[in-house]
């Protein structure tokens, strides 16, 4: 798993993402029976510029706490058939799946943290595993999915003992 971080804001998180970003996609790849090596965008960023981001893909004028850019279109959340010899899902170079970008809040970190009164630590790699689960295809529009992803990042974040 290769995860290339750009850290784009100068407020710091004051944790170990790189390692939790680590350890949230391999639990979340190895649960979803990830056949490939796979590699994820992520950025670190504020509240402004994430709120500019909402406003141009989503129309969302307002910041928030993580956004989802999935390359693959899945049909089905990870079922990996769809990317069968299709050579554009793949980085040509390492032969890793590109599973896509993941912008996350550094203000909402720490706010969201403090709101739900847990570590920034557990914060972000809920978002995080959140947001892994959006590049596999999942999505919570209704409430069966929902339901299906909460469970998840629950399962996964307690498997690594990242609690509230």
């Amino acid at each position: 798993m290769t995860i290339q971080i750009d850290y784009e804001t100068d407020r710091e998180l004051d944790i170990d993402y790189a390692r939790l970003a680590d350890m949230v996609a391999d639990k979340i790849l190895d649960s979803e029976n990830c056949p490939y090596e796979a590699s994820v965008n992520l950025v670190l960023t504020d509240n402004e510029e994430i709120k500019r981001v909402n406003s141009e893909f989503r129309f969302v004028g307002a910041p928030t706490d993580v956004l989802s850019f999935p390359m693959i279109p899945f049909e089905k959340p990870a079922d990996y058939s769809i990317i069968e010899d299709k050579d554009e899902y793949f980085d040509l170079d390492t032969g890793e799946l590109l599973l896509g970008d993941v912008m996350i809040s550094v203000d909402k970190v720490w706010s969201q943290a403090e709101e739900y009164g847990h570590s920034r630590e557990r914060e972000f790699s809920f978002l995080f595993a959140h947001s892994m689960l959006h590049l596999l295809g999942y999505d919570h529009m209704e409430p069966e999915e929902a339901a299906v992803m909460e469970k998840k990042q629950a399962e996964t974040l307690n498997a690594l003992g990242i609690t509230r």
